[in-house]
């Protein structure tokens, strides 16, 4: 059988090369849909490309965030310039603003604003530059695969938590069948005793008892219910060997929901809603776990 995934995980890796030294951190959470976002230095646009490809091949649902901090090793600290053009115009707008009774700026406030404070992280030869993006988004696959097993290792605690629900309901949609089978004589029991308090005397009530009671029967049969709840455990039996399985089986607990409410509202024996409403219960609890699968 194959492994589902969970949708929380963390993974990092690290590398260096071409006078730089980077790490790169993977996290997901859960999410209906698959959402790939990326973080990283000025100047290196393709490994947003990259990392977003990278995910989409080995995930379908989820939240991912690629975050990569890198830094120059080469020739001891990286001098700064401050782009007086920009430096200018915050001034401007930070003494239009003081004039309206606003706190003046502070010398550190500028600086830390952005755009005043330049490094030299631009790269000048194309060669060298497309080298670097290439181990980079190397190190940005190994990540992602990292986070990959991680969102294994939660699939692997989630799988026997939803396969036992899918038992339970399986065990109760059976209990359900034998009540099922009792009903058409409860009902046929509790109008004839109603009709003979109400009309005793009555001719052909014999007759009259068997054809409303059959009608009765009819409307409460929950045959056709029962058979749907137990396809429905069959494919999600199969889906749990076929991932990624999360948002069919999202849809697919929504499916149960409905069947078992149409049981509760058809049942005509306190026991059969006894285990209608503990079906519900259960289902709800399937559909929950199902929220972090993948």
């Amino acid at each position: 059988m194959s492994l589902i995934s969970g949708m929380t995980g963390f993974g990092r890796a690290e590398g260096a090369g071409h006078g730089w030294t980077w790490s790169v951190e993977a996290r997901s959470v859960n999410g209906r849909n698959l959402e790939v976002r990326f973080r990283g230095p000025n100047g290196f646009d393709a490994l947003d490309r990259a990392a977003k490809t990278a995910g989409q091949t080995r995930f379908a649902r989820g939240q991912i965030t690629v975050g990569i901090h890198a830094k120059r090793v080469e020739g001891g600290e990286a001098t700064v310039t401050i782009n007086a053009a920009v430096l200018a115009r915050y001034l401007t707008l930070a003494n239009e603003l003081a004039e309206d009774g606003a706190t003046p700026p502070s010398a550190d406030g500028l600086l830390a604003l952005r755009g005043v404070i330049e490094t030299p992280e631009e790269i000048e030869d194309p060669e060298t530059r497309a080298a670097l993006e290439a181990v980079m988004a190397r190190t940005v696959e190994a990540a992602l695969d990292a986070l990959k097993g991680s969102r294994h290792a939660e699939g692997a605690q989630l799988a026997p938590l939803l396969l036992d629900f899918i038992s339970r309901i399986e065990a109760l949609v059976a209990s359900a069948e034998g009540e099922a089978q009792a009903q058409v004589e409860a009902i046929r029991d509790r109008f004839s005793r109603r009709m003979s308090e109400l009309a005793p005397d009555a001719p052909g009530l014999e007759d009259r008892i068997f054809l409303e009671a059959a009608a009765l029967a009819a409307k409460a049969d929950v045959r056709e219910e029962l058979d749907r709840l137990t396809a429905h455990v069959g494919a999600a039996r199969q889906l749990m060997a076929s991932p990624p399985a999360g948002r069919k089986l999202d849809f697919l607990s929504q499916e149960f929901m409905r069947e078992a409410n149409t049981l509760c509202s058809k049942s005509a024996t306190t026991a059969l809603t006894g285990i209608g409403l503990e079906l519900k219960a259960v289902i709800e609890q399937l559909r929950e776990q199902v929220q972090n699968v993948e």
